[in-house]
């Protein structure tokens, strides 16, 4: 099945992030090539019409795009170790509606953090920690969102809190003071090295922050 495996990726996207998760959480070996996004390749054009973004999987010469569909796809085709998603239709969807929340919800609020300022900046760090907390309920005493192991729910969110410093730091406030639980559970996902050699250092995560302000004049 993995005969050739190719991703094209952005080494602090966290969307890139979580498809090298679950290539890792399976053990699928895989050529990574980092695409420059000023100046994308020919491939990337040509693997990702559409939207022309990373992260994009190409799996034997086919393309799978967006990463949470990719995700799916790994979880499908390499299904003989580390199921991500549950087997159960009710728990299936369920986990595919807290993925799309992270992604609508968490990604949104992170980005108008760092871009934000004053009473603008205040309103989303106020709805970030109250989407956190929600996700904190949906975790439950369960060491993971997907239960005893590793699922999909925790793929899409702790490649998201490899931001979470740098929103902080940008936005001077703790995550950890409003939703300890969370905090716990990353660092519990953190001790699997399928996510801690996947996630990018928070440092560079930081710097690539500070360039797209400069960029954007955003003071």
């Amino acid at each position: 099945m993995a005969k050739e495996v190719i991703l094209l990726d952005f080494l602090v996207s966290p969307f890139g992030m979580r498809v090298r998760i679950a290539l890792a959480e399976k053990g699928v070996e895989y050529e990574y090539r980092e695409e420059d996004l000023q100046n994308k390749s020919e491939l990337l054009l040509k693997m990702n019409p559409v939207h022309k973004k990373i992260p994009v999987l190409i799996h034997n010469g086919k393309s799978i795009c967006e990463s949470l569909f990719i995700v799916e796809y790994i979880d499908e085709v390499w299904r003989d170790k580390s199921p991500l998603l549950p087997s159960d239709p009710y728990q299936r969807a369920q986990a595919r509606f807290w993925a799309d929340y992270i992604d609508k919800k968490i990604y949104d609020c992170g980005d108008r953090i760092w871009r934000g300022k004053g009473e603008e900046q205040e309103a989303a760090k106020k709805e970030f920690i109250d989407c956190l907390k929600l996700l904190e309920e949906q975790l439950g005493d369960k060491p993971y969102f997907g239960g005893d192991t590793l699922g999909y729910v925790d793929v899409a969110l702790i490649s998201l809190y490899s931001w979470f410093p740098a929103c902080e730091s940008l936005g001077n406030f703790k995550i950890e003071e409003s939703c300890p639980k969370i905090v716990a559970w990353a660092k519990r996902c953190m001790q699997k090295d399928s996510v801690s050699k996947s996630l990018a250092e928070p440092q560079k995560i930081n710097e690539l922050f500070l360039q797209m302000k400069k960029r954007l004049g955003i003071e």
